[in-house]
Formats: structure tokens, sequence, C-alpha cells
């Protein structure tokens, strides 16, 4: 009997389950910084009132065979916001008011493990689990900021022992291709008037992590992300007129060089330099644990656009932090301090012989030194910045384009530094609180700097409410401000959730 209950319980799929509601008001057009930020684009605008359901059944990492999925769907009302935009027939500036979807797929998947190895097809956030999402203002290359792409991913399950080291040494890493539906977004949002506007583009992620035997009281991690849009078209505007489109093959060899970074792609651009827009970083941390159980991670992220970037070459540029851990319950569970740098960009002069290719000069300037400087964090040449749905999908410290609400679609503020400072811990079984504290000053882009440099200061505290005479219930408090231009002005909100948890078995 007992072996019998054993495989039938064996044979059961363990689902978990969350529904509830989120309305959220502000102040401003959109939602305070620390509302928006970080939730996966779900809650940005200045009035909200939406509803979130999700079914998941996760991997079993005790079997050698495995399977997942996952489904997360939002939807309600969100308020409206005046985008400016371009009549070329008319020849005048009309408004043009945008809101979120009603209704949409936040997350749907599939997945399956051999061993170490997984493989998922779908819509799932990817968390390179660098920094404590908790915590951080946002890793720099993923950080959880915009909504996931729709594509397929392969890679490793959680941190696997390098053979041989006995051990000693851990890896984890991923590779995947990607399909944003941002396409309706940007041409929605876009002024028509000036710049670019790219659609149809790919989007390629991968990363991989080596550290030390994490049994120790001292473990080291290091290890790299690098991320890739390539392939779509892009349409070129000068005073409301299409001036050039250029479209850029999504062919075998553009893929390849998602993965390499290489120029020679057909669009002029690519030929000269490297196909598609690159964005990395090296990630390197150190973690102590106290015999008490306490523990201290030390962690810096060097962000890179090019050569120069990946050489390191862009001086005191990165994410700079320090995480305290309790390991246990208390007043003060966990604390965040980081301070984020990306002033130098690799210095303000970018020259390549290449720049200067004609008729004459088939082989670009006769000055053959280089200096890859300028790098303009998260924008490119041809693409609308690093973002999905106007949500920046790096660090959200760098204003998204989401608040450009004259319909430039990039980012205007990535020249900027910052300071972040985050506390959560437990008042008592039922209440537990996260208090957040950001500043930052911009002074635009290498390219475009601004006049005067705009600040905002972001504060929000949170109090979670999770009584014991009904389990699985949740009640989550947020109150918000935002002091400073740098979003428009000020801004004053709140956001109450209400969300049911449980989980049910299936035979």
């Amino acid at each position: 009997m007992l072996g019998c209950a054993l495989a039938a319980a064996s044979d059961s799929i363990a689902v978990d389950y969350s529904a509830g509601i989120t309305l959220a008001t502000g102040s401003a057009d959109f939602a305070p910084y620390h509302i928006a930020s970080n939730r996966g684009g779900t809650v940005t605008q200045r009035h909200s009132a939406l509803v979130a359901a999700a079914l998941r059944h996760d991997l079993d990492t005790t079997r050698r065979l495995s399977w997942g999925a996952g489904v997360e769907a939002w939807a309600g009302y969100s308020s409206s916001v005046d985008y400016r935009r371009y009549d070329a027939s008319a020849a005048q500036w009309r408004d043009n008011r945008q809101h979120p979807a009603r209704l949409w797929l936040q997350q749907a998947w599939i997945e399956g493990k051999h061993r170490g190895v997984f493989l998922m097809v779908g819509m799932k956030d990817i968390d390179p689990g660098f920094v404590n999402r908790r915590l951080s203002s946002g890793d720099l290359v993923m950080s959880g900021n915009a909504r996931p792409g729709f594509g397929a991913r392969a890679g490793f399950v959680n941190y696997q022992n390098v053979p041989f080291t006995r051990g000693w040494l851990q890896i984890r890493g991923e590779y995947g291709y990607y399909r944003f539906n941002n396409s309706p977004w940007l041409e929605n949002h876009y002024n028509y008037y000036n710049n670019f506007i790219t659609i149809h583009h790919w989007f390629n992620y991968k990363n991989i992590f080596f550290r030390s035997n994490p049994t120790k009281p001292l473990v080291v991690t290091v290890g790299a992300q690098a991320a890739c849009q390539f392939a779509g078209r892009a349409t070129y505007y000068n005073n409301g007129e299409v001036v050039q489109e250029v479209d850029m093959k999504a062919d075998f060899k553009a893929f390849w060089r998602a993965l390499f970074a290489g120029s020679g792609g057909e669009a002029m651009g690519d030929k000269a330099y490297v196909q598609g827009n690159h964005f990395g970083s090296w990630d390197i941390a150190l973690d102590y644990r106290f015999a008490n159980g306490h523990s201290l991670r030390a962690y810096y992220q060097s962000p890179w656009e090019d050569g120069s970037g990946i050489g390191m070459m862009n001086g005191f540029d990165g994410l700079w932090g320090l995480e305290y851990n309790s390991g246990g319950h208390g007043i003060v569970t966990g604390a965040v301090i980081e301070f984020l740098d990306l002033m130098n960009q690799s210095g303000p002069i970018h020259f390549s012989p290449k720049d200067f290719i004609d008729d004459t000069h088939p082989d670009g300037s006769p000055i053959t030194s280089k200096a890859t400087g300028s790098d303009d964090y998260y924008n490119n040449y041809c693409y609308n910045g690093y973002q999905n749905r106007g949500m920046a999908i790096g660090t959200p410290m760098a204003r998204s384009p989401l608040y450009n609400t004259d319909g430039y679609m990039r980012f205007t503020d990535n020249l900027m530094r910052g300071f972040h400072l985050a506390v959560m811990g437990e008042l008592g079984s039922q209440v537990t609180y996260r208090a957040m504290l950001s500043w930052r000053k911009s002074l635009g882009t290498p390219f475009v700097p601004r006049l005067e440099p705009l600040k905002c200061t972001s504060m929000m505290i949170e109090g979670v409410y999770t009584p014991h005479w009904a389990r699985g219930l949740e009640f989550k408090l947020q109150l918000a401000h935002d002091h400073g231009k740098l979003y428009g002005g000020n801004n004053t909100g709140a956001l109450l959730s209400i969300f049911y948890r449980g989980n049910f078995n299936l035979r």
C-alpha cells in the first residue's frame, strides 16, 4: 500500500495558482517610479484598475526528466497619455492618446529538462540571478523592468558542477532568441517627424556565470551577459517625410552574428560596423557567509556597447552594490546600497576609418587610428533603444522611452549617475515591509547632452499583510513619491493589491 501511495504521489502534477486585483493612482501622467519599475511593465499609467491570474507547474529538479508550464494574464483599465504625432497630410502636429492594452498575456510557456539542461518555448521572465530583484535598482542587462519576449531558450538548470573540479567550480548559463510584440506599440507612439522607427526586429540574449564552491563561507562569482537587437526594418524621417528605408535580413548569418558580434550585413551600417545593437556586462560578485548565518555580497556590473567597453576602457562606469542578508527572521532581513555610474561611456570621441568610406577612399579615411568612444548605452543608430513597449530592458534608472511624450523612441537620459538604497524586513509574523530610496542626475546622452542636468529623488514604502485567518491571502500597499524634473515634475501615488495564492495536485 505504501508503495502504491508513493507511486501515486510521484505521478501527481503540482499546480500553483494566483488571482488578484491591483489598483494604482498618481498625480502625474505616469505611475511613480518605484510603482512602475521592475514589475514587467504591468503598471505604468497614472490610474490603473487591473486583474491578474496565473497558473504554473514548475520543473522538478530532483528528477532526471521533468517538465513545467505556466500562463499569466492581465486585464483591466489603465489611463491614457497624450503623445505628439505629426500628420504629414495636414502638415501639423496632433495629440495622440495612448494607453496599454485592456487584455494581454504576460507569460505563457512550456519547458522540459534532462538532468541539468533545460529547453523552454514561449514567454517567460528571464532572471539572471545576479542581483536581488526585490531590493536592487535593477540588473544592467536584464532587469525584469519590461515584459518578456516570445521565443525559445536553452541552458543549465541552476548551477551545475564542472566535471573534474570536485564541486569547486560550478557553471550556469543560457542562450535564446526572442520576438517582442513591440512593433504595434512603437507605431502607435512614434511621432513620424524626425529620427527613425524600427519594427519587426529580433532579440538575442545569453549569459554565462562561474562560481566557486557554494558550501564554503567565501563564494566568488564571475560571469557575463550579452544581448543583441537585430534584423527588422528601419524607416528614417526628416520634417515628417520619409528619407530612407533600410531592411535588415533575419537570415542565418544575422542569427549567427547575434551570437558572435561581427560585421558584414547587407545594410550600409552593418557593413561598416557590427551587425545589430549589442549590449552586455561583465559581472563580478563576492559572497561571504558568517557563522551566525548572516551574509554580505559585494558585486559589480561593468557595461559595454563595443570593444572599448568589453576591454573595460569605460572608467568607473557600472553598477556597484553591497547587499546584506540576515538569513532568517527579524526587523531587517535584507538591505542593499548601490551606486550607478554611466558618465564615462568610453569617452566623448568616436572615430573609425570606415566612417569615411566614399568613391575616393573605398577603404575609408587614410587615418587608420581608432577611438571607440561615445558608447551611448542602450541606444543605437538604427534600433529604437534597448526597450520593449517603452520600458527599459536594462536598468530603469536610465529614463525609459515610455516617458518621451514627444514621440521620440530612444533613450534621452543615459548619461547619468545615481544612488539607490533599499531595506526589507518583518513586523511580526503577518506583516512585512520594504522601503526604497533612489536619486539620480542626468546630463542627457553623449551625443545630445542637456544644457542643465535633470534630477529626481524617488521613494517608496511597502507593507504586505498575510493574515493567519486566511491562508494564501495577501494585502499589499505601496506609497511612492518622485521629486524632481527628470520625469516631468513631482508625482505622488499609491498602489493597493489583493491576491490569493494556492496550489492543488492533478493526478
